[in-house]
């Protein structure tokens, strides 16, 4: 009798620690899954953050007078190929 009672303890402490694992493991989906969507919203950002950047260097390369002529044309450069872009948008949706 003494074993089966120990048996039925075994098994509750079993069912337990086992109802503590899935409880932890939840939680531990929970917090990758909340730190996954902070890593795209992070990448989002940075994206961003870089083309402002572009933007703002090709524009300082533009009207700036500290500027050499090779930084000038590369800007002028860029700005050429975004309005190549726009023009093929443009023609995209046009059909």
């Amino acid at each position: 009798m003494e074993s089966l009672d120990s048996l039925e303890h075994n098994l509750r402490e079993l069912l337990n620690r086992y109802e503590a694992q899935q409880q932890q493991i939840t939680a531990l989906q929970e917090e990758n899954r909340r730190q996954r969507e902070e890593i795209i919203r992070t990448h989002a950002e940075l994206v961003k953050l870089k083309s402002d950047y572009n933007h703002l260097h090709t524009a300082h390369a533009l009207v700036a007078n500290d500027v050499d002529d090779e930084e000038r044309a590369r800007a002028r450069q860029r700005i050429t190929n975004l309005i190549a872009q726009v023009d093929r948008a443009i023609e995209v949706l046009k059909q």
